[in-house]
């Protein structure tokens, strides 16, 4: 049965601004037709653009088009390079068990090859998970142990010739049962350890 469910790669690839501090990583994205925009966190009821709003310019629908309910994707970009912020996801291939976006029913067929990827970023040495299961295949890549959410642990790989700092955020998906603003506060702490803020 699970063979012959599709196996779906990866929409996008790896968003590195220049100088980039931190790569953000979630799961997977789900599917198109649930997509608001075509970039990463493109699902209007994730709470992923509305927390980097409300941290960066005080106001949770600030990388709302005027007036709508759609992602400025222009304005997202625009934050997301001045603030030196990678985005990219723990999945490269993937199969829906259950033809949704749940974490809970993905099977991992290819997680993302991390280490290249952070070789890409020389200023980098913080990655950040957007929820419990990009913590775990990010775990598993480094060979740690999963953070407790909100915490924060030093693997002993050394990237870019520091070691690397892993931070588990709250999951930014409306059915984490944490309050927007609280969730906010996590990411808050996180970019001002890692010097953003």
């Amino acid at each position: 049965m699970k063979n012959e469910l599709e196996i779906e790669t990866h929409p996008w690839e790896p968003f590195i601004p220049h100088g980039a501090k931190i790569l953000i990583m979630g799961t997977f994205p789900p599917q198109e037709k649930r997509w608001n925009m075509d970039f990463y966190y493109p699902n209007r009821t994730n709470d992923f653009w509305k927390i980097m709003g409300l941290i960066f310019l005080g106001d949770k629908d600030a990388l709302l088009l005027p007036g709508q309910k759609d992602y400025n994707l222009k304005a997202i970009i625009k934050l997301m390079t001045e603030k030196r912020i990678a985005l990219n996801d723990t999945v490269r291939k993937a199969r829906r068990l259950k033809g949704n976006a749940s974490d809970k029913f993905l099977d991992i067929v290819e997680p993302v090859p991390l280490f290249n990827l952070l070789e890409e970023m020389p200023q980098c040495h913080s990655i950040a998970t957007t929820g419990e299961k990009a913590a775990s295949v990010v775990a598993e890549i480094t060979s740690t142990k999963i953070p407790s959410m909100g915490e924060r642990i030093t693997a002993d790989n050394i990237i870019n010739g520091e070691p690397l700092n892993i931070y588990r955020m709250p999951s930014t998906s409306r059915a984490y049962p944490l309050q927007l603003e609280k969730k906010a506060e996590y990411y808050r702490e996180m970019f001002k350890e890692v010097g953003i803020l």
